[in-house]
């Protein structure tokens, strides 16, 4: 199959549910453990991960060893320039940040095409996405394959999901629950009930306007009700929460005072 085909894409379009696991070690090392481990899809974080653009080059190249598993760049913000540096390094899904408006929405789409359908660069003899020209008629190609995921996570953003959600280019929507919680007036609370009915009508929406509704919540049973209700990717946790509550279990398990073992606590939040 050929590297410019977007698998993940397609299997949104298909209605296949994907499950995900969030990656802000930034390291291509542990990438490559979490490649492995059998996810559907892996989001490499550029927002709020100590990552630059060599380093999700990185791991896109670690992660490119595993075709079974689809990687996913979350860029710093809804910025062009940004935008065109993952996709020439090898980012064919990106998701995009804090999206509040069909405005916004329509920016990002016109960062992720070639004109005459958007604003990206053309430098494909630079881009390792081309394979450096090697893949015959990449720049006619590479619009089609592009998957653009944006981000919901204030009161506005949901206010305008219809007119978001009506934007031609606009593949699937995230949730963002730790935000649109903290932006509602609920910190560190997405499980609030006020929070859940928002993020609950969201998904039955998107779903409803034939998009991919997504959202990371490392809570279980919370994320198979988001599967139940139609959401289409789901991250179900984040190698540094999985690595934290493993290394505590492991030390707190030798304690004088553990007693017979340590007790992971649940989780808060969606992460």
């Amino acid at each position: 199959m050929s590297t410019l085909h977007n698998r993940f894409k397609q299997d949104l379009l298909d209605g296949k549910p994907q499950i995900g696991l969030w990656m802000g070690l930034g390291n291509a090392y542990c990438a490559e453990i979490c490649a492995g481990a059998g996810f559907n899809w892996l989001v490499i974080d550029g927002e709020h991960s100590p990552n630059t653009l060599t380093t999700v080059l990185s791991q896109l190249q670690a992660v490119a060893a595993y075709p079974d598993v689809e990687p996913v760049v979350r860029v710093a913000w809804n910025d062009s320039v940004l935008l065109k540096q993952v996709l020439d390094v090898g980012a064919k899904t990106v998701l995009v940040p804090m999206v509040q408006s069909a405005e916004e929405a329509r920016a990002a789409v016109a960062a992720v095409r070639y004109p005459p359908n958007g604003v990206r660069g053309v430098g494909s003899a630079l881009a390792r996405a081309s394979r450096w020209n090697r893949i015959p008629d990449y720049l006619t190609r590479a619009d089609a394959q592009m998957c653009l995921l944006v981000q919901i996570e204030t009161p506005a953003g949901l206010a305008a999901l219809d007119e978001i959600l009506a934007v031609e280019g606009v593949d699937g929507v995230f949730i963002g629950p730790a935000d649109l919680s903290a932006s509602m007036g609920y910190l560190d609370q997405p499980g609030h009930p006020v929070v859940q009915a928002a993020i609950e009508d969201a998904i039955k929406r998107i779903r409803a306007a034939g998009k991919a509704p997504g959202i990371l919540y490392s809570d279980k049973t919370r994320a198979q009700h988001y599967l139940s209700l139609g959401a289409l990717f789901v991250a179900v946790g984040v190698d540094t929460s999985v690595f934290v509550a493993g290394l505590d279990a492991l030390a707190s398990s030798f304690r004088p005072d553990a007693q017979g073992g340590a007790t992971i606590q649940k989780e808060r939040g969606p992460y």
